[in-house]
Parts: C-alpha cells; structure tokens; sequence
C-alpha cells in the first residue's frame, strides 16, 4: 500500500512546503484539500495548475485526489452541484489526480429514498464528465452517509466505474459498523482509504495515528486480507482543532505505524 497525508493537516502551507514534507518523511502522495483559502482550488489559473503539477512530478510526489465539498445529496437544483462537480474534476486532470472528493450532505429531513436517489442521478451525471477526464468520483463516507452499507445505496444505482467510495474510517466506526462489513460494502468501489485517530466518538480532536481509540489495526488487516494494493491517506483535521499538536511533527511516527500495522498483518 502507498502512504500519503491530506492538507487538512497543514492548513494553508505552499506547495512547495508540502512536497518538502512529503519527501523528508517519506510520503508517496499527498491529498490536497480544494478550498479557496487553500493554495490549490478550483479558481487556479491554468499556469498556476501547470506549475503546481510540475512541482509535484519534480519532487516525485503523487497528487493522490482533490478534496471538494461539493454535497451530491444536498437539497436543491441539479445545476449548481454538477457545476461544481466539474470544476473539480477539471482540476484533478490538470494536477494529474486521479480522484476527487465529494460529500453526501443530505438534509435529515427529507426521506432517505429521495436523497439517494438525487445523489445517484447527479452522480450518474458527472460520471460522462469524469470518463472524458480519466478522474475518478470518490464518495466519502462522512455526514448523512457515514456507513458503507450508507453508501452503497448510492453508489449501487449509479454502477458506473468512474464513481467509486473513499472509505473514512473514522466515520464508518462513529456509524458504528464493523471493518469487515465497511469493507464487504465498499470493495467493489473503494478508490482510497483515509485513516486517523481519536480520543472518542464525544472527543474527535486528531490524535497521533494508534494513540486512539479508531480500529486501524483492524481495517488494514482486512485490506490485507483481501489484497487490496490502494492507497493510504492520514488525514489530521487540524484545522478543525487549534489546539491539535502541529502534523509535521507527527508524520515520522505516522509513517512508522502505518507500516508497523501492514508488516504485522502481510
């Protein structure tokens, strides 16, 4: 498997800052979060996405995804969402990333049927964008879909492979689900895997990866177990939580769990 970290960790740090990092801890990729107060966003020009992109290949570090907040099941047009559906997958193309981040977002309010529904047509719809692009459509397990059982009401009907699942751990296991039935759900879609670490389902302010209470071991056991050669990605909210200790400082410890875990359970 191949180990990388996401932005979220290091809020607003350049390009070349991030790739200093990923080389010196030995980081194969690094998911970048598409925020306007990132340095990488849907609003870059095409030569400062030209530069980003050769920045990463002379370092030799892989953009794993762009990170978007678009909400596929959120209520409301069609238009606005698919819109920024492809401003995102725009991007990727251009950093040469071969997946992009999208949330559920549906309203708790509206019946769970209609919500997956508007999520798999809108899907489904982008799905001919992103085939064009050679990007691939990850949906997280996060909010009103946290679970892989969750995701899979979605991700079924759609049944295009340009739009697959990025399983978040943390939120599978606050779902309360076992790793095991996360994997059986997500498999057949899973594009990546975004580990972390937590105090508890009342305290998620990021913790040192094996410090919490998250089932890593378990859920790189049953990646193991069933030959999975994907990707890895440490995401540290850091800047959801002030107080969390700086990433940077963190990253040689993370590296060494991650493998610690992989060589336990190859």
């Amino acid at each position: 498997m191949k180990l990388a970290f996401s932005t979220l960790g290091v809020p607003g740090l350049p390009v070349p800052d991030v790739l200093a990092l990923a080389a010196a801890h030995g980081y194969h990729g690094v998911e970048l979060r598409a925020h306007p107060e990132e340095p990488v966003h849907p609003g870059l020009s095409p030569a400062d996405r030209a530069e980003v992109a050769a920045r990463f290949r002379d370092a030799g570090v892989e953009v794993l995804g762009v990170a978007g907040y678009a909400r596929v099941a959120a209520p409301g047009e069609d238009a606005p969402v698919l819109a920024e559906l492809r401003d995102l997958l725009r991007l990727a193309h251009d950093l040469g990333a071969p997946f992009v981040r999208v949330f559920p977002g549906a309203d708790p309010d509206r019946p769970r049927e209609e919500s997956d529904a508007i999520a798999a047509r809108r899907l489904g719809t982008a799905a001919e964008d992103a085939s064009a692009l050679g990007v691939r459509i990850l949906l997280e397990t996060h909010d009103s879909h946290r679970t892989g059982a969750d995701a899979i009401r979605i991700l079924g009907p759609v049944g295009h492979r340009q739009v697959g699942a990025l399983w978040d751990v943390m939120h599978t296991w606050l779902g309360g689900e076992q790793p095991s039935d996360s994997h059986a759900a997500l498999a057949p879609h899973l594009g990546y895997v975004q580990v972390k670490d937590v105090a508890s389902a009342e305290d998620t302010t990021p913790l040192p990866l094996g410090a919490g209470v998250l089932p890593l071991t378990e859920c790189v056991d049953v990646l193991s177990r069933h030959h999975w050669d994907g990707w890895l990605c440490w995401e540290y909210e850091k800047r959801w939580y002030e107080s969390a200790a700086p990433l940077p400082e963190l990253l040689d410890g993370g590296r060494e769990h991650l493998l610690r875990m992989l060589n336990e359970v190859s």
